[in-house]
Parts: structure tokens; sequence; C-alpha cells
């Protein structure tokens, strides 16, 4: 299938001849919006009494549903992670970020609205797959909505039954959302737990997003390959 661009002035994204996929899924904090800066310091806030660091926050709870993340956290400082003290927590925090995009806003990354611009001028399929339940709301926020063809949330994760990061679900279901194999679509990740995802679902690329300065374990635990900014693959 050519999903070749035809006219002249829009932007190419040719480069690693996408023209052999027919979707392309992204995560969300981290990978199209600097939300993931949202989340982290909500974590922070949250966990501060645990001697929290920002290691913690990207060997714990990086990409993982929250209530997962809540668990890890809990178990790395040997706390029993009881199912009322996760859902205590859980819902704090998720209280902190809705506060801080409803006060503050949500920014983009300009390369990746230009990414998904050239991905639906392309013809490519297109699909946001977050953990985050507030992934609906950021998309209408930043205007971003129109460009995005099938979400697959926290919310929308839930209500199916489907388990988080690391385990491919999320993705696989997005796929079919997009009428797209996984083997002819490429996931953009910026978390482990997400390339780790994108890698156990046998998807055609998996494509990691370094922002934060671990483009080697990104490669390592799954990425075929790593950038700094869809820019680049533009």
């Amino acid at each position: 299938m050519n999903h070749g661009v035809e006219n002249e002035s829009a932007v190419s994204i040719t480069t690693f001849a996408w023209s052999d996929y027919d979707g392309v899924l992204f995560d969300l904090d981290g990978v199209i919006t600097p939300t993931a800066e949202i989340h982290e310091r909500a974590w922070a806030e949250l966990f501060a009494a645990y001697d929290y660091t920002g290691d913690d926050y990207l060997r714990y709870i990086d990409g993982k549903p929250r209530y997962d993340g809540v668990r890890s956290f809990l178990e790395s400082r040997d706390i029993e992670p009881e199912d009322g003290l996760v859902k205590e927590l859980g819902d704090r925090k998720n209280d902190a970020v809705q506060r801080t995009i409803r006060e503050d806003g949500v920014k983009v990354y300009e390369g990746s609205r230009r990414y998904l611009e050239a991905a639906r001028d392309a013809g490519l399929r297109r699909a946001v797959v977050s953990s985050s339940a507030n992934a609906e709301e950021v998309l209408e926020v930043t205007g971003l909505a129109p460009l995005i063809e099938a979400r697959v949330d926290g919310v929308v994760a839930k209500e199916r039954g489907l388990p988080g990061k690391p385990k491919p679900d999320t993705f696989v279901e997005g796929a079919r959302m997009l009428d797209a194999e996984p083997a002819q679509a490429a996931v953009f990740e910026d978390a482990i737990a997400g390339v780790e995802a994108g890698r156990a679902g046998s998807f055609g690329a998996v494509i990691g997003v370094d922002r934060v300065g671990q483009a080697d374990a990104l490669a390592e635990h799954g990425a075929t390959r790593v950038v700094a900014d869809l820019d680049e693959l533009l």
C-alpha cells in the first residue's frame, strides 16, 4: 500500500519507508505532549515522604497504568500494596494532574504536531495509546483531537479489561481499531514499559522517543530506533 505524499508542498514522512505501514500508534505523555512532566511532578508530590527520586519514576511508574505504578513503587519500598491504599494514592495523584491541566493548560511538542499532520496527509491511520485516564481531555485541550482517529487510554482499557503496558494489549487494541495488523503498524513510545509493550506485540517498528536521556535503555528494551524528537522523522 502506497502512503506517499502526492502534494510536493506537504511534509514527507517516507524517511523510514512508512509506505510499508498502515497505522501509527502514539503514546501521549512524553511523545506528543510534555504532560509526562505534569505526571512526574504529581508523583513526586505524592511520594515526597518516601524519599522519591526521578529514578523511581523511570523504574517503577513511567508508562504504567496509575494503580500499577502505585503498587510498583510501594513494593520498591517494601510496603504492602493493599487495594485501599493503592486506590487512595492513585486517586490523589490523578486529582493533582487534573488540577494542573485545568489551571495551566497543556503544551504540545511541535515536532509531534507536525508529524501527526504529515501522517494524516500521507494517509496513515492514527491512534493514541496511553495509560492516562486524562487522554481525551488532553487531546481536546490541545486541539489535537481531529488528528487522532482512535484512542485507547486508561478509561478504555478499564472498560475493555485490557492489561496495561508493558503488556501489549492496549497497543494491539489500538491497531485493531485502525484496521491494521501489528506487523503493519508502528509504535511511538518514550517509556521503557511502552517499548517493551511494542516489542511484545510484534509491531513492525517501535520508535523510542528519548526526552530524558535514556536512549540506550529504550533500545535495550525493544526500540528499533530512538529519536530525540519526531521532527527527526520528517
